[in-house]
């Protein structure tokens, strides 16, 4: 994993790479689909519910979920995707769920390389209105959400990496 962090004037932005032991179009539907996001998509200490995950994945298409505490409280996270290029390419925006007036927050560029079975994801994000210490938090909390990635995509592919659809065992 590499990951660094600048700020460039009144914006911060960071890159995180990890080697993902899965194949580039399981890793692309991970990001894209509700039946995966609902496994990975979040800290370890919440759940992101099925019912509260949307996706409508088209270039100016919204996405938007909730992740709940264990008292039931839901923090929604949204934005819309600005490039789609299955599976090698996603761009969308994200809010900062701080910010009470929804104003967009950063924009998020995904990039999947394959490398012989598993896949190389670059994930870049830019900050809009994101101070270097915002960044650090946001940094921190997308490597936990990425372990779990890592993880969910392991239960997802059998031993040759080969993907497998949700639902189905294991050969």
């Amino acid at each position: 994993m590499t990951e660094s962090a600048t700020t460039p004037g009144a914006t911060a932005e960071f890159t995180i790479v990890r080697l993902l032991d899965a194949p580039r179009d399981l890793v692309f539907r991970a990001w894209t689909e509700p039946g995966h996001l609902t496994h990975w998509f979040g800290p370890r200490a919440l759940t992101t519910p099925l019912s509260m995950i949307s996706t409508d994945v088209r270039p100016g298409g919204a996405w938007g979920l909730s992740v709940v505490d264990g008292e039931g409280n839901a923090y929604p996270l949204s934005g819309s995707y600005r490039e789609i290029v299955p599976p090698e390419r996603l761009v969308f925006t994200t809010g900062d769920p701080a910010n009470g007036e929804g104003a967009l927050a950063s924009v998020v560029t995904l990039t999947l390389a394959d490398l012989d079975g598993k896949t190389e994801m670059r994930f870049h994000q830019a900050g809009v209105n994101t101070d270097e210490a915002h960044a650090e938090a946001s940094k921190a909390g997308w490597v936990e959400f990425f372990d779990r990635l890592a993880e969910h995509l392991a239960a997802h592919a059998d031993s040759r990496g080969v993907a497998r659809r949700l639902g189905e065992s294991p050969m």
